[in-house]
């Protein structure tokens, strides 16, 4: 089991994972790979500090870092023709794969639209082949496209988070630039009764609360059902990316403080009679440094590459050119270079580095 965070909100549940199989996955990967089991178990028994005795359990991959929606609350939207770098070739994903032997799951998403990528369907299927946990997000645009729908359910894909922030075409596509609400709803659909004829669909709803549509709030888990979606997640807080401009511009749109326990347990409520999976996604209790369990994780066990093959701290920041840790292409050498070590010490010291600050309760 991965270690517990300590941020816990009573009355907010957290998002579950398939327990059943992610255990079949972690069991078959420690039987085909033991170096990552040895690995695993010195992450379990390891203290944090400067310098890490075992390799990232957890990593992030971008495959694209572009995106076809101009999204309000998201950094892409301010970028020329929604694009930063080149993407991923698959023979640098297997090559990170490969080298990273202690990984037992990835997220493949970052700042984009994964399923842009030419290569994103094989780079899957790899790691699923590896016996990795994978997860991924899609705004669902293109699920219409070249037989992406039929592409996700036959990837074996672990979970593939689906945004949707809006529960009417009004907000949807106030928020989702770009986005056509009724082909969203069309692809969504389509998508689940696909997956029906296999098994159980891998999906979860995810919706970002903000003032755009916190009308709606309590629309959501129906609209939800309505879609075919079995597990939803509500994330409570827009992410600044690191930025102060854009801690300033998402501030002034976050509903986090305006999100009760009350109205948790209403639409907590409201999903059980309607036999949904309801979560809360939030940075509510944040990150301390009053002991190394009570630091963000990301420096000591996880870390995110980049399309263009840098390190990036945590997928809070996403964006190389805000902050980088190094070089994607020498990881084995970068994971305990002068550069992490001394990223891990700023935490251990409490000296956190200004675009990790939005994740750690003020002194």
């Amino acid at each position: 089991m991965l270690k517990p965070s300590g941020n816990e909100r009573p009355g907010f549940p957290r998002p579950k994972r398939d327990e059943i199989l992610y255990q079949k996955t972690l069991s078959q990967g420690f039987q085909e790979f033991p170096k990552r089991k040895e690995n695993y178990e010195k992450y379990l028994k390891a203290n944090r500090g400067e310098f890490s005795h075992h390799l990232p359990i957890i990593m992030d991959i971008e495959n694209v870092s572009r995106c076809n929606f101009r999204c309000t609350m998201c950094e892409v939207s301010t970028w020329d023709k929604g694009k930063r770098a080149e993407d991923m070739n698959l023979e640098d994903f297997k090559k990170i794969l490969n080298e990273q032997y202690g990984l037992i799951e990835i997220k493949l998403q970052g700042l984009g639209e994964p399923t842009m990528g030419a290569s994103y369907f094989e780079m899957i299927k790899f790691a699923r082949e590896r016996h990795l946990w994978v997860r991924s997000t899609t705004n669902a645009s293109l699920l219409h496209y070249n037989n992406i729908a039929e592409k996700f359910v036959s990837s074996d894909i672990c979970e593939l988070q689906i945004s949707v922030d809006g529960a009417s075409k009004q907000t949807y596509e106030k928020i989702r630039k770009g986005g056509k609400f009724e082909l969203m709803q069309k692809n969504i659909k389509h998508l689940h009764s696909v997956w029906k004829n296999v098994g159980e669909p891998r999906t979860r709803m995810w919706t970002v609360l903000q003032k755009a549509n916190f009308d709606e709030v309590y629309q959501f888990t129906e609209f939800s059902r309505e879609l075919g979606f079995k597990r939803l997640t509500l994330a409570l807080d827009l992410n600044d990316f690191g930025q102060e401009s854009w801690k300033t511009k998402n501030s002034e749109n976050d509903i986090h403080l305006k999100f009760s326990q009350e109205m948790a347990a209403d639409i907590l409520n409201r999903a059980r009679l309607q036999g949904l999976d309801l979560s809360f996604w939030y940075l509510e209790e944040k990150f301390n440094t009053q002991s190394p369990k009570n630091l963000c994780p990301w420096p000591f066990d996880r870390l995110m590459i980049s399309s263009d093959l840098r390190i990036v701290p945590c997928c809070m920041i996403s964006n190389p050119n805000v902050a980088s840790l190094g070089d994607g292409k020498q990881l084995l050498k970068e994971w305990n270079g002068e550069t992490y070590r001394n990223f891990r010490k700023q935490h251990l010291t409490g000296k956190i580095p200004n675009f990790c600050k939005s994740c750690y309760k003020e002194n």
